[in-house]
């Protein structure tokens, strides 16, 4: 069994179709195929089901994939280790960020200092729902992710850093039944909400469902969005409202750039929740079993920034 096989069958498992596999991976179709009917060879059962119209993974191909991707990701940390004795001159970091931050300083910053130190590693960045990138990292396709989950959400089989929270809050529109009141509990939305929640596997979307169940009410929900500005504006136009961090709305980190609540689009308002476990919650997770260091060199220079920032707070 080659590396180049293995590659070669995760190309046709992510695309299910040979022809562009084979362009994925710079080889002609024929020479691709060989190279996998080599590899059924040697597991002794065929990888995919074949028909005219679709390309399907097998029992053994599904067994085989996520073996696959961890030998990959292994060997490619075994290179990165090796690159480390170079001290750090190349190499490639995969990092996985959540959108909602609640971090007192800022992550971009954090990238920039680490391109800084390192120029040559690669930096791989990608934007998912926290429980899927915890469970790349935990596949080994990602080295590190920063996520929206508390401790007990992060997947067994992975360690974490804490990094920051912040209470979440509900934004209404300016003629909402509540907009006067400074502080609220979930209990007091009407019965009809219309709810414009985040993605669904998020980690603000499992915070704030949380803070639903613990008021005895029903979620609901009339628009799912990808975005937090979005989830704002819709707010502030009066199509619903919405639960976010405090951090999204205020702050030097929020989407909007605002320093007060009183400057939200429209007149909208910014309610405290009387729920003080509503809270969401960002931390970096990693396999410390296989930890590369481009990997680790990242959260050195994360932990360094959320020690000065809480310096700062303290000053």
């Amino acid at each position: 069994m080659e590396l180049r096989h293995l590659r070669y069958f995760l190309a046709v498992a992510d695309t299910h179709n040979f022809t562009q596999a084979a362009a994925r991976c710079y080889v002609a179709q024929s020479a691709l195929s060989q190279q996998v009917a080599r590899l059924e060879k040697d597991v002794g059962a065929p990888l995919f089901s074949r028909t005219s119209r679709s390309v399907r993974l097998t029992a053994a191909g599904e067994l085989l994939e996520p073996l696959a991707r961890r030998i990959l990701a292994d060997v490619d940390n075994a290179q990165a280790a090796l690159d480390a004795l170079a001290g750090l001159r190349r190499g490639t970091l995969r990092l996985g960020l959540v959108q909602t931050m609640a971090v007192s300083f800022d992550i971009v910053e954090v990238a920039a200092e680490y391109r800084a130190r390192y120029p040559g590693i690669d930096l791989q960045v990608s934007n998912a729902s926290s429980s899927r990138m915890a469970a790349e990292v935990l596949a080994g396709t990602l080295d590190v992710a920063v996520v929206g989950l508390h401790s007990g959400q992060v997947p067994e089989g992975l360690e974490y850093r804490v990094l920051g929270s912040a209470p979440l809050v509900l934004v209404v529109p300016h003629d909402h039944a509540l907009a006067d009141r400074e502080a609220v509990g979930l209990a007091d939305l009407p019965e009809s909400h219309p709810l414009i929640q985040f993605t669904r596997g998020s980690g603000l979307r499992h915070q704030v469902e949380a803070a639903f169940d613990r008021a005895g009410m029903a979620a609901g929900q009339h628009f799912e969005v990808g975005q937090i500005l979005d989830m704002l504006r819709l707010a502030a136009r009066g199509l619903g409202v919405t639960v976010v961090p405090r951090s999204s709305v205020v702050g030097p980190g929020s989407v909007l750039g605002l320093d007060t609540a009183d400057d939200l689009p429209r007149g909208a308002r910014m309610l405290r929740l009387t729920d003080d476990e509503a809270v969401h919650h960002i931390c970096a997770v990693y396999d410390g079993t296989r930890l590369a260091p481009a990997a680790a060199a990242f959260l050195d220079v994360l932990e360094h920034h959320g020690t000065d920032a809480s310096a700062d707070r303290s000053a």
